[in-house]
């Protein structure tokens, strides 16, 4: 007897960007048995850059992806939060964080070397196939299928086609515009320091103790300096140095730079800050750029992720946190819409907007509110690091 009921192929999906945004969701969507193909601009996949946050929204998220585990073997937990003022190292205030973050928002808060965070998602998407040199010069949707094209006139077919290609992404100059991102007034210095060289008492006579551990940052008239240990065991504390500008000249975002330079930039604040910039290696420096929210993320069987769909600045720490939540959310809605391809992408673009939308104006905000002669507390993050898309719990912004 014939069957009645043909079994339905899996959906094929290509992600256009091998950054941490396009690996959450390749993991995600192969958990739901889609077949993923990566596609990705460079000759060698590595990750560029020095530590990152991942807040517990970010970590519920790898949790369910099998990760967690790894992960907590990888990052480290800083004990407190800790802002103290750039000339003398006074302190203004100290929250804890690990000892409430569990029990407040349902995760650990996280502070990771961003390269462990990229291989991780890397080994988790398995065989999936990853082409490296492929850049992407645009897609389109032809009928039912979405076809990607590169720079060698070669082409992809899938049934959906993901942009996770960054603030400067070909799809979205495609879809919505070739217009440039906006450079923020901010650009920054990224460094590595070994935790040994970190002090643990700075302030007036040494009165303000700094274990190590902590996460602590800088507040200062021309920008902010948050410093976090990252690895397993916290050995090394990573350092971005923020700086406000009223332009930034290089042609590309990152660039190689030098201590030298990052102590110049910062001369006359706290001597433990610069005598810790002594002791760094590898500098970089990097034009903070971020763009307006979009209103709208899709085209056809085409969609935007990440940074490509909101690039933000890092003053709230979620850019990455956002791109992980997007691949999660976008892999649920396919899987549940099955062939309603249209519905599964409105759907996607109209639970993550909100959420979005408000981390890149807050981020801004909080931006500006750190130049102010006396900075106002700290945005509140507590919706950010409670919601969970997991469990599908509204993403209704705060008022």
């Amino acid at each position: 007897m014939p069957n009645l009921h043909p079994v339905r192929r899996p959906l094929r999906v290509a992600i256009i960007g091998a950054g941490i945004g396009g690996l959450a969701a390749a993991v995600a969507l192969r958990q739901r048995g889609c077949e993923v193909v990566l596609y990705e601009r460079v000759e060698k996949l590595e990750e560029v850059g020095a530590g990152l946050q991942i807040g517990p929204n970010g970590v519920k998220v790898l949790r369910a992806l099998g990760l967690e585990d790894e992960l907590m073997r990888n990052a480290f937990e800083p004990l407190s939060i800790m802002s103290v003022t750039w000339d003398e190292g006074r302190l203004r205030f100290r929250q804890p964080l690990k000892e409430v973050s569990r029990q407040k928002y349902g995760a650990p808060y996280l502070s990771a070397h961003r390269a462990d965070l990229h291989n991780l998602l890397r080994r988790a998407t398995g065989d999936a196939p990853l082409h490296l040199g492929a850049n992407c010069v645009g897609a389109d949707t032809v009928n039912a299928t979405a076809i990607a094209r590169f720079a060698d006139g070669s082409t992809a077919e899938a049934d959906v086609i993901i942009a996770a290609d960054g603030i400067r992404s070909a799809i979205r100059a495609q879809h919505f515009g070739d217009d440039a991102p906006r450079f923020t007034g901010m650009m920054a210095w990224r460094a590595i320091v070994p935790m040994n060289c970190v002090p643990t008492r700075i302030g007036p006579n040494g009165a303000v103790a700094v274990p190590h551990g902590e996460y602590f940052g800088w507040i200062g008239p021309n920008g902010h300096v948050i410093c976090y240990p990252i690895g397993g065991n916290g050995d090394r504390l990573n350092i971005f140095g923020g700086h406000v500008t009223a332009e930034w000249v290089e042609e590309s975002w990152s660039v190689p730079s030098s201590r030298e330079e990052l102590i110049a930039a910062k001369a006359g604040w706290n001597e433990a800050l610069l005598d810790m910039f002594r002791h760094v290696e590898h500098v970089y420096k990097w034009g903070i750029y971020d763009r307006d929210p979009l209103p709208q993320w899709s085209r056809g069987r085409v969609t935007l992720l990440g940074d490509a769909a909101h690039p933000t600045m890092p003053t709230l720490a979620q850019g990455a946190n956002m791109a992980i939540e997007d691949g999660y959310v976008l892999a649920r809605l396919l899987a549940r819409h099955g062939d309603d391809i249209a519905g599964a992408l409105t759907a996607y673009v109209a639970e993550r907007k909100p959420r979005t939308d408000w981390v890149t104006l807050k981020s801004r905000e909080q931006f500006v509110s750190n130049q102010k002669p006396s900075p106002p507390p700290f945005v509140d993050r507590t919706w950010l690091f409670v919601n969970d898309v997991v469990r599908e719990e509204p993403a209704h912004a705060p008022a």
